[in-house]
This record gives structure tokens, C-alpha cells and sequence, in this order.
């Protein structure tokens, strides 16, 4: 099969077809580093770390580059507020955005330009755009002029006149009286007092928002792309003024496919400061939820819907992961006792064969994580058995462990759920076994609450959560049982 994306510019799921045979080049919009990361960074970097990881498993060369956005408004007001510099704030959270992406064992990009290291490629790529007469300078700023690209609007579907009786008001006066449209927006920012400023032929500023990324796929990666990544709150404004300033510039396709992940609502609303459900990465890790429960999580959902962060869907994860993880481990210690199948072993065993070819169907069904992850507890299973066994000192299984049939399925497993970003972790976080509990640490305790949060979920007719605790569950080895009068019994298998 071939794989097959969501175009957000066509609108439609394609199948993909790199520039050049053997080769894919990805640019992925990076975080501005004011703050630390939120839930919202981990579920776009963990669907975009995906797409990598599986692109170089079925043989592309992939270049990956991401940015950072080290000058920014938001960067300068904290900055105020603390009392130092926008380079401290932005080294500070760049550190600890390094940092997060690391215990989520998101791989790192080959490129990481800053804006402010890229500045003779963002003045070049104004320059040219005033040149064309795309762009315009006044008082010291210099805006794209929207209407002298006619293809402005076409990521986002929206429709500039449309766009126009809907802003009324909410362009401060001072600045709209030195536009030419309401909706050119700023390439280069004339510095106020006091602000951070670099040299340009229009004095004194700092580039705007969306010319940065501009200028960096460009320097990075040239003039057309294949991959252009981001958030779905990325489409308008800053990917459909990318798409026009670049494509302006060069009279060429800025990237051949659009991809963006679907937002994070926490119970049900969306994730805000305002709301006090504003989560961070760091916050939510050291809490106690761990890197793989948290990445497991984020997988179970496709990656363009919108994903739900609450206690019971975690909780459901959480009992997932404990089963995979001992299957992952017990596959490590088939590893290290030297009982790794030979170069083809697996693609031999026709149910293994047959699990390899339904993992890749599934992925190039336009990344259906959920689809692949059930490949790998379907794989996991016989290994969480014998985990079990292994735990309450059965010798006979630790002997069957080492049979060439169960150490090529160890092995698939480890490389499948390694595609995915999921690694065993240590056991002193994912313990196995233990007084009253499975090879997963499920307790019969354990098992009843989440009978318990699947029961409030239907109740709230949450029906994607209640079906995840029942699959979470089964990948355990627990069967349950629903009876009449809303009671449900369960068996280990």
C-alpha cells in the first residue's frame, strides 16, 4: 500500500509522493520560548514524531526541521515582568523544551534555526517581496500586500472580503490607517523604546511572526517542500501568510502537503490559562504519569480529531501501558540473553508477517495510530503471559521465552512500538508484579475502578472513553462481562 495523507490544501486524503524518489523533506513550526510546553506541544509533537519515525522505516531519507521563535511580543513581556532580557527567557525555555521533548523520547530535528540567527535570510526575503511590489514599507514597518496574491486564502478557505466585514474594530486605528488592506500584516517591525532591535534598510526593528518561517524553509530546505507541519490553530493566519509571502517570493508551491493535528480540550473544554485547566508537559510528567502513558495516550486518538485530556482517559492509558511495558520488558531480556532472531525470521512466521503488513496498512491509512497500536497488544499478549509467569517463578516459562518463534515476536514488537516512540520503561516507574497483581501491576482493585470510570463515562455518554478503558483492559488479559441491569462482571484470561 501507499501511503496516504490529509492534505489541508486540497482537502482531501492523497496519497503521498515525494520531490525526489527516496527523499522527504518536512518543515514543522516550533514553539515561541516565553513559557514551557503545554499538553498541546506534546500532542503535535508526538503525531509529527510519528509521521518521521515511520517515514524512515519504509526507507525515506528524511530531513526534519523545526524552528524556534526566540523573539517574539509575548517573549518581551515576560521578559519585562521578570526583569531581564529576551535572550535569558528564550534560552531558559529552549533548555527546558529540550528537556521535555527528551522524556516524551521525541526524536530531536536535524535543524533547529532560530529566528534571530536568521535574520540576512528574512531581510532578503522582504527585500524581494517590496522588489515584486508584494511588500510596502510605512513608517518604519513593511507588510505583505494581500491582494497582490491571488491565491491568498487558499489553505484556510476563507474569503478576504468576507474576512474584511468581520474584523470590524479590531485593528487598532493608528496602525490600519498605514495599511493598504485590513488584513496585510506585518513583515518587519519598526522598534519601539526600549525593545530589543536589529538593523534593516527600513532602520531599526525586528521581523515579524510569519516571515520567519518564511525565510527559515527557505535557508533550511529550499523553495518547494514536501511535508509542511503544524497545529489546526496554525492554519490561519500564519500558514495561509506563509503560503502567500513565500510562494509571492518565488512563484513556486510552498510544500506539497499540509498536515495539522486536532487541538486538546481538557474535560471537555478547550485547554486555556482562563479556565484553569492549563496544563504543562513538565506539570503533568512530574505528577506521575509517565513519558509513554502520556504518549500512548495521545496515540489512541487519530491525530487530526481533537483530543480529550481527562482523569478517567488517562487512567485507561495509564492500564495500557502497564501491559505493553511488561511485554516491552520481558522483549528487552529476550534481547540481552541473545535469543534475537535472525535477519528474516520473523517475515517467516505468517502471523507475524501477517502483523507487520496490518501495522504499515494502518499507518499509511493517513497515520491510524489506533489501528497500529492494536497491532502491538495483539503482539504484546503472549509476551505479558509469560512476564506473568516469569514474575510468580515459573522456570518452564522463562524457558519458552527463548523459543525462535517467541523471540521473533519479541523482536517485532520492540521495532513496531518503536516506530511509534514507545520504549520500555524503567522498572522502578512500570514495576511488575507485586503482592495481589498480574505481571501489568493490575490489581483485582485496580481493575474495579476502571470498570468504575468506564461506568461514568457511559453515563456521560463519553462512549470513546468508555470504549477505550474496555480495549485497555483487554490488552491486559481482562474480559469484561456486561450484564443486564448495568453490571458488569470480568475474568482474567
Amino acid at each position: 500500500m501507499t501511503l496516504r495523507l490529509t492534505n489541508t490544501l486540497t482537502r482531501r486524503v492523497e496519497a503521498f509522493q515525494p520531490i525526489e524518489p527516496g527523499k522527504v523533506s518536512i518543515y514543522c513550526c516550533g514553539v515561541t520560548v516565553y513559557d514551557l510546553c503545554h499538553l498541546g506541544h506534546a500532542r503535535s509533537y508526538i503525531a509529527w514524531d510519528v509521521l518521521r519515525r515511520y517515514l524512515s522505516w519504509s526507507g525515506y531519507a528524511v530531513r526534519f526541521v523545526q524552528n524556534y521563535t526566540d523573539i517574539d511580543d509575548k517573549i518581551l513581556n515576560r521578559a519585562a515582568e521578570e526583569g531581564s532580557s529576551m535572550e535569558a527567557v528564550s534560552e531558559r525555555n529552549i533548555e527546558a523544551f529540550v528537556a521535555d521533548m527528551t522524556r516524551l523520547n521525541i526524536l530531536p530535528a536535524d535543524r533547529m534555526p532560530r529566528a534571530t540567527r536568521s535574520l540576512d535570510a528574512i531581510r532578503a526575503l522582504i527585500s524581494e517581496l517590496e522588489a515584486k511590489g508584494a511588500a510596502y514599507s510605512a513608517d518604519g514597518d513593511v507588510y505583505f500586500a494581500v491582494m497582490k496574491h491571488a491565491g491568498y486564502g487558499k489553505l484556510s478557505g476563507r474569503d478576504l472580503e468576507q474576512q474584511q466585514d468581520n474584523a470590524a474594530g479590531r485593528v487598532a486605528s493608528e496602525e490600519e490607517a498605514r495599511k493598504q488592506h485590513p488584513f496585510d500584516f506585518a513583515l518587519w517591525k519598526g522598534a519601539k523604546p526600549g525593545e530589543p532591535s536589529f538593523p534593516s534598510p527600513w532602520g531599526e526593528g525586528r521581523p515579524g511572526w510569519h516571515i520567519e518561517c518564511s525565510a527559515m524553509v527557505r535557508e533550511e530546505l529550499g523553495d518547494t517542500i514536501d511535508i509542511h507541519l503544524g497545529g489546526a490553530d496554525l492554519v490561519f493566519p500564519h500558514h495561509e501568510n506563509e503560503i502567500a509571502q513565500s510562494e509571492a517570493a518565488t512563484g513556486k508551491e510552498l510544500a506539497h502537503y499540509w498536515l495539522h493535528n486536532g487541538m486538546v480540550n481538557v474535560g471537555g473544554q478547550k485547554m486555556s490559562k482562563s479556565l484553569g485547566n492549563f496544563t504543562t508537559i513538565r506539570a503533568l510528567l512530574d505528577s506521575g504519569v509517565s513519558p509513554m502513558t502520556l504518549r500512548l495516550f495521545t496515540l489512541q486518538a487519530h491525530y487530526r480529531k481533537p483530543l480529550d485530556f481527562t482523569a478517567e482517559a488517562l487512567d485507561a492509558a495509564a492500564t495500557g501501558w502497564k501491559g505493553l511495558d511488561a511485554a516491552l520488558g520481558l522483549a528487552g531480556e529476550i534481547k540481552t540473553a541473545g535469543a534475537e532472531p535472525g535477519v528474516g525470521v520473523a517475515e517467516q512466521i505468517p502471523a507475524l508477517a501477517s502483523a507487520r503488513e496490518r501495522f504499515a496498512a494502518a499507518m499509511d491509512d493517513d497515520l491510524n495510530t489506533s489501528a497500529a497500536l492494536a497491532v502491538l497488544f495483539e503482539l504484546a499478549k503472549p509476551l505479558r503471559a509469560l512476564a506473568n509467569r516469569i514474575e510468580r517463578g515459573d522456570d518452564a516459562a522463562r524457558a519458552e521465552a527463548s523459543t525462535p518463534e517467541l523471540a521473533a515476536q519479541a523482536h517485532l514488537l520492540r521495532e513496531l512500538a518503536g516506530v511509534l516512540g514507545l520504549q520500555h520503561e524503567m522498572a522502578e516507574a512500570q514495576p511488575l508484579g507485586g503482592e495481589g497483581t498480574d505481571a501489568a501491576g493490575l490489581s483485582d482493585a485496580e481493575i474495579e475502578a476502571q470498570i468504575e470510570a468506564r461506568k461514568t463515562a457511559k453515563a456521560a455518554k463519553d462512549f470513546a472513553t468508555a470504549d477505550g478503558i474496555r480495549e485497555a483492559l483487554k490488552a491486559q488479559g481482562i474480559e469484561l462481562i456486561d450484564k443486564p441491569g448495568g453490571l458488569t462482571e470480568w475474568l482474567r484470561s
